[in-house]
């Protein structure tokens, strides 16, 4: 017969900032509708204080585009990895949007001169 570690002799685990802000970003990248050729990867930022995560998610956006509905859904879907990926709670998620990237930037409107 094996003896059995009591439950407070185990240890625990802990996970890095930076584990859950890598999970948040590339959460946040899944969440975007279309995101834009040009643009740079979502970026994020983590505090974490036991088994809860603060997330601050920056990301850039097409235009036109409806922020307020791809914010939203970048905030449900950060909440939904990190809770299962990371097993932690998370009360905040804040989405900064950095920049849009209008649809065609760089495009020369046809017949216009250079």
């Amino acid at each position: 017969m094996t003896d059995r570690v009591a439950v407070a002799e185990r240890g625990e685990t802990r996970i890095a900032d930076r584990v859950v802000a890598k999970i948040a970003a590339q959460a946040a990248k899944e969440a975007v509708d279309k995101p834009p050729e040009d643009g740079a990867p979502p970026s994020a930022t983590v505090t974490v204080h036991r088994d809860t995560a603060r997330v601050l998610v920056s990301l850039e956006l097409g235009y036109p585009s409806d922020i307020g509905r791809q914010c939203g859904a970048v905030r449900r879907r950060v909440i939904e990895r990190v809770e299962a990926l990371a097993g932690m709670e998370v009360p905040e998620v804040a989405v900064q949007v950095e920049r849009l990237h209008p649809a065609g930037a760089g495009a020369m409107p046809e017949g216009s001169i250079r």
